[in-house]
């Protein structure tokens, strides 16, 4: 029997003295970087990165920076695997990022269905966004498309005038399209209930959803800005642009 737990027992020594050691590697990090650098973010989690000695530092939900094991040295950029050619902290952001596509505010979405509308979007933009505007048209281009569109009017109190107007329209996608396409805002004075346009702004600011447009496909990738009609293609495609 002694012959048998001796090796288990090393090995049980081992993972415990590895595990005692990363433990007191991510203490002397957060110890030295808060001593020396007191305006740093509270720092969320460290975890040991790809490359030996070399530690990534989580602040803000998302943003990554990184240390050496005593926090001497602090490093903000992109770790890049030059045997794969991937965008290790890119891959990383991305997946803390990520929107659960399921979990979207559908009942509040504006849906615009372009042929089939077999693939789907989520989109989240402002009606007095010029770039909102700019990738409408691309967006027009793609067709076998549903698009579950979000009014986030955060651009001011004309922006959620308009949203207020383009929700309470009785067509609210053709409103929409008319807008931003042809600047066409409907005459009518209907008042509806708006509730919907809070919830999407306190929906987009607890997902950090801090600019327009913003795209989230179906497996929860995340794309901030306007993107043309070949990356929004890419985009549905394999969930890369």
């Amino acid at each position: 029997m002694g012959s048998i737990l001796g090796p288990i027992l090393a090995l049980s020594l081992c993972g415990f003295s590895l595990t005692a050691q990363a433990q007191g590697q991510e203490a002397q990090i957060r110890k030295n970087l808060m001593e020396r650098i007191p305006q740093f973010p509270k720092i969320e989690e460290v975890t040991r990165s790809p490359m030996t000695g070399l530690f990534e530092i989580r602040v803000d939900g998302d943003e990554i920076y990184y240390t050496d094991a005593e926090g001497n040295y602090l490093i903000q950029g992109s770790l890049i695997d030059t045997k794969t050619r991937r965008n290790i902290t890119e891959e990383r952001v991305d997946k803390l990022t990520a929107v659960d596509f399921q979990g979207l505010p559908f009942k509040d979405a504006i849906t615009l269905v372009h042929g089939a509308g077999k693939r789907q979007l989520a989109i989240f933009e402002d009606p007095n966004c010029g770039y909102c505007k700019r990738f409408e048209k691309d967006l027009q281009k793609i067709d076998n498309v549903t698009i579950h569109l979000f009014l986030y009017p955060v651009l001011g109190q004309d922006s959620i005038a308009k949203a207020k107007t383009i929700w309470c329209a009785k067509d609210r996608a053709k409103s929409w399209t008319d807008w931003m396409q042809k600047e066409s805002m409907p005459t009518s004075g209907a008042n509806c209930d708006t509730q919907a346009l809070q919830r999407i702004v306190e929906f987009g600011k607890k997902h950090k959803i801090n600019g327009t447009p913003t795209l989230i496909t179906l497996g929860g990738t995340r794309v901030p800005g306007a993107i043309n009609a070949n990356q929004i293609e890419n985009l549905l495609t394999d969930g890369k642009f």
